[in-house]
């Protein structure tokens, strides 16, 4: 279905078609994985922070800087996450040797278990883009660095 039988709407030109089209699309693959995250009664922010934490386990344990570095969402509150999760014993928290002022953070085993119970939750994200070829995703994904990179 085209975004204008979606919405129902006329737009000034391709440029603003395809503004358009990209948020509304961005809005509806997030609203899905939102409810996924809603059965782990989770939000995006504190999985995208779980997720940098297991990926970087390596370097652990890692400081609230190198986490918001790393999120999708630029305006996160990382410190106010880092709590919510901490208070649900996702991870642990402990201050930085080197700069007192820093905090240091690590995800623990409850936090990794929560993970792995979302498997099927990262599946059907893994899925969303499906009815598009390897070759169209791979061109989506060029667009979109070149969308950001003005």
């Amino acid at each position: 279905m085209t975004i204008e039988d979606e919405i129902k709407g006329r737009f000034r030109n391709e440029y603003h078609k395809g503004l358009i089209n990209l948020n509304y699309t961005n809005k509806q693959l997030g609203y899905e994985f939102l409810q996924a995250l809603k059965k782990h009664e989770i939000t995006e922010q504190q999985y995208n922070v779980l997720r940098i934490l297991r990926g970087f386990r390596s370097q652990a344990p890692l400081t609230i800087g190198f986490i918001k570095e790393r999120m999708l969402d630029k305006d996160s509150d990382v410190s106010r996450i880092v709590d919510r999760l901490f208070q649900n014993k996702m991870l642990t928290r402990c201050e930085n040797e080197q700069d007192r002022r820093q905090k240091s953070v690590d995800i623990t085993e409850k936090g990794l278990e929560l993970l792995t119970s979302m498997l099927e939750c990262e599946k059907k994200v893994d899925t969303m883009l499906s009815n598009l070829t390897l070759e169209e995703v791979t061109q989506l994904n060029c667009l979109l660095d070149k969308i950001r990179n003005k």
